[in-house]
């Protein structure tokens, strides 16, 4: 495949993962934890800011299979009106995680608010967990947000274990790669620490995590939202138990010197082969 190049961007974007517990079925509880953690990243500065997998309900796959119409969220719900006036009042990107209806079908998304609190095509899941494909349809594009010269790809958890998700992205001019998910206390950490290096290393990418704490769906989960530089090094992780919000600059010059220095994204994309499939962006600015 031909491999998309854009320019390095010109200007830093200050980016921010938020981590919590979501309140079980509370839609309206999580809906208001978003916008309060959304205002502690904008004070810090945060241009986007990103939640968890299925955060707006809950992991809580039984609960979402049972009452669709309650747990999952269509085009312009009116609930999500809070997210979309926080966007507007600071200024900030949103993107959090839900379960979505369409067309019948049920998928695990990352809904997405631009700074004037217009809700953009989500993004959804491409990559299911065993237990999530008797509920849930994949996804079958990506998806990339376009801010102020950066092109943020979008991914949901185990979307990040694939490394051909992260390369698609990178072949298609991804600076930095975003992903909401749900890693386990029991093998979760340690996953999340060798696939997101990894995947910020192999594609000379920004990556983020962010992740719940506490239980949901079942889950004990491990906190830990993290973001890492281009060249794998941890910029700043969360702790694995108390909502926050962590922040981190994405720094032109940092890409640009680690992209001269490591070549392999380059050396790759010259072969004019590797992984394909539809892209979708969208300009924020």
């Amino acid at each position: 495949m031909n491999r998309i190049e854009p320019a390095i961007p010109q200007v830093s974007l200050c980016i921010a993962a938020a981590q919590a517990q979501p309140v079980s079925g509370d839609v309206a509880a999580n809906i208001a934890k978003t916008v309060e953690l959304t205002g502690l990243a904008a004070d810090r500065g945060a241009k986007v800011v990103v939640f968890p997998e299925k955060f707006l309900s809950g992991y809580e796959p039984d609960l979402i299979a049972g009452d669709p119409a309650k747990y999952a969220f269509e085009t312009h719900d009116a609930r999500l009106e809070p997210i979309r006036d926080i966007c507007r009042r600071r200024e900030i990107v949103v993107i959090v995680g839900a379960a979505t209806r369409d067309a019948g079908a049920l998928h695990i998304s990352s809904l997405v608010f631009d700074r004037s609190g217009k809700e953009i095509e989500p993004y959804h899941k491409q990559y299911l967990y065993s237990s999530e494909r008797t509920i849930y349809t994949p996804g079958t594009r990506g998806r990339m947000l376009e801010l102020n010269g950066w092109r943020l790809a979008l991914g949901v958890c185990y979307d990040s274990g694939f490394p051909e998700h992260a390369r698609l992205a990178a072949l298609n001019g991804a600076h930095a790669y975003l992903v909401s998910a749900l890693f386990s206390v029991k093998t979760g950490y340690h996953q999340s620490r060798v696939w997101f290096p990894a995947r910020a290393f192999d594609n000379t990418l920004y990556v983020l995590l962010s992740n719940h704490v506490g239980t949901t769906g079942g889950w004990a989960t491990c906190g830990s939202s993290a973001i890492w530089r281009p060249d794998g090094d941890a910029i700043v992780e969360a702790d694995r138990e108390h909502d926050g919000v962590i922040t981190a600059l994405l720094d032109p010059a940092v890409l640009a010197d680690v992209r001269a220095r490591e070549t392999v994204l380059a050396d790759f994309a010259a072969r004019d082969e590797g992984p394909s499939g539809e892209y979708i962006v969208s300009r924020l600015d």
